[in-house]
């Protein structure tokens, strides 16, 4: 174990080393059963006699915090004897303030696991092919050293983004090569790189209403002047665009969190409208590998003549988020920038994950994970309908949607009350559903709630809406 002690001035240096030790146990740094150096070790690192270092060991031994095990050396001693570790905090720098966007942006809250998990926004942990992945990442790391002896190219692992361009291609009409893609640590790496490429302070950015909170947060941090634009049954209403926007955050395959896909009339004017305003287009296409119904509409980035649109992807719905693995298709005339801004951030990310990402799709195994788990999550959605339709007829009205890993409802036609209690409620009885008002910045927010069905079990579903139909206060 490196242990850090300082020597001040030449005076009592066994109490020094004393005191620093004994606090270092105490606050939890040195912990039960760890081993400290030799006393001449760490004699000759403090550059003092062996004896004052002893005396110091000797002391500590004495009063429990360390024990001396004979042609061993000496360890941690048992921390019933010590009592609980009291760890230590940062300075509090009373002083220091951060810029006064930051006090208007809060942190995301964290919650337990409920027993009947609808939150939005993650797949089912069960459903990630662990085996396969850990094969795949031990071969990576095998190679690691010979191939990536230093750092590398910021646009990220190469045969991932030749992957990456083969696998959107493919699936979703994206024009791209592996020059055009840049990966990243998830979706929200690429959205805060556009952002510092293309935001000056003070320019005006749009978003969905409602829309996707991070998005919005991250603009408004970087300066931008944020409005929020209506979505109606076609998506984003294209007619309600301020002129002088800089840019325009969309998610036209599964409007989040709504879930209606922006028509293709929409799609072709919001394209229009780019052109004409000197703006761009960010296409956040963030879960629609997971079709249920219909006939999935060109992307934005595949309608795109003029270079307008930046393509945003991400695995942390497919795969998981931990995994942190992101990635943006770029005009070329972005691509340097982001490059740039990608290698002043963390410069290339983990090339292990993104290798092994890059052998799962190659071997076909994102496909036939893909048509795997949308079996399953086929399966929830369909049984999430059909228990709403027992126990929630006329109180909430499903958005039709036919993609992605969750729904929104809005109220039906029987009064329904305060679906922001009714939410609060079914928090209390071990059911998570979202507010669509968390999702909302204009006041009055619109009421409705929003249904995931990446945690919860088939089984646990009707039990689930059951509870949250209780949560209705009856009139």
């Amino acid at each position: 174990m490196e242990v850090h002690v300082r020597l001040v001035g030449g005076d009592d240096l066994t109490s020094q080393i004393y005191r620093q030790l004994r606090e270092a146990v105490l606050d939890g740094r040195l912990r039960p059963g760890e081993r400290l150096p030799p006393t001449r070790e760490l004699a000759e690192r403090l550059g003092v006699a062996r004896n004052t270092v002893a005396a110091a060991y000797d002391r500590l031994t004495a009063e429990g915090f360390l024990v001396g095990r004979v042609g061993s050396g000496t360890y941690v001693g048992d921390r019933r004897l010590i009592g609980e570790a009291r760890p230590r905090s940062a300075p509090v720098g009373r002083g220091v303030r951060p810029r006064p966007i930051w006090d208007s942006v809060p942190e995301t809250p964290r919650h337990p696991a409920p027993r009947y998990d609808f939150r939005v926004g993650a797949p089912d942990p069960a459903l990630f092919p662990l085996e396969t992945w850990r094969r795949l990442v031990a071969r990576q790391l095998r190679a690691a050293t010979v191939r990536y002896p230093a750092y590398t190219e910021p646009a990220g692992h190469p045969e991932l983004r030749a992957a990456l361009a083969r696998h959107v291609g493919v699936s979703r009409s994206v024009r791209a090569g592996a020059d055009d893609v840049l990966v990243t640590q998830g979706a929200q790496q690429a959205l805060d790189l556009i952002g510092r490429v293309l935001i000056e302070p003070g320019d005006r950015v749009v978003v969905e209403e409602p829309g996707y909170p991070p998005a919005r947060r991250l603009f408004q941090t970087l300066g931008a002047r944020v409005t929020g634009v209506p979505v109606d049954a076609e998506g984003l209403v294209v007619a309600a665009l301020p002129a002088g926007s800089r840019l325009v955050y969309v998610t036209p395959s599964h409007q989040f969190p709504l879930g209606v896909p922006m028509s293709l009339a929409r799609r072709t004017a919001l394209l229009d409208w780019a052109g004409r305003h000197g703006a761009v287009v960010v296409e956040d296409d963030y879960d629609s590998e997971y079709r249920f119904a219909g006939r999935p509409l060109e992307p934005l980035q595949s309608l795109d003549r003029h270079g307008r649109v930046v393509y945003v992807g991400s695995f942390s719905k497919t795969l998981l988020p931990i995994l942190r693995v992101g990635f943006l298709v770029a005009p070329a005339s972005l691509r340097p920038a982001l490059r740039t801004a990608r290698q002043l951030t963390d410069w290339h990310g983990d090339l292990t994950t993104q290798g092994a990402l890059a052998e799962f799709i190659d071997e076909g195994l994102l496909a036939r994970h893909i048509r795997r788990t949308s079996r399953e999550y086929g399966a929830r959605r369909e049984r999430i309908l059909a228990a709403l339709a027992a126990h929630l007829a006329g109180r909430l009205h499903p958005v039709p949607s036919a993609a992605g890993l969750h729904l929104a409802v809005r109220p039906g036609p029987d009064p329904t009350g305060d679906l922001t209690a009714v939410a609060a409620r079914a928090r209390e009885n071990g059911v998570a559903v979202e507010d669509l008002a968390r999702y909302c910045a204009e006041r009055p927010a619109q009421p409705g709630l929003v249904i995931g069905y990446g945690g919860i079990a088939l089984t646990d579903i009707d039990e689930g809406i059951r509870r949250l139909a209780a949560g209705f206060v009856q009139r």
